[in-house]
């Protein structure tokens, strides 16, 4: 059987109007708290940052090794620690 693609198209009319409007409003609000949570905690941003730049940097093979050994890294908190004291300077 062929693998069937995850994304399928929308159906509009699986939802009513009223349901769409809840789902929409859903969706404002949790982007909004969303939003909130981070602005709140800025070293999510410097977390992410520091992985994508070694990620594009190093190029692994296996990215989620790669992922699993730059989280538990030790040292992590102390750099991320050390880097938003020179982004705050």
């Amino acid at each position: 059987m062929a693998e069937r693609n995850t994304l399928e198209k929308l159906d509009l009319g699986a939802l009513s109007l009223e349901q769409q409007e809840k789902l929409h409003q859903f969706k404002v609000k949790t982007q909004i708290a969303n939003e909130k949570y981070l602005r709140s905690h800025p070293e999510v941003e410097m977390l992410l940052s520091d992985f994508l730049r070694d990620v594009f940097l190093k190029r692994p093979t296996d990215i989620r090794e790669f992922a699993a050994d730059h989280f538990s890294d030790p040292g992590l908190p102390k750099k991320i620690h050390e880097q938003m004291n020179i982004h705050n300077k």
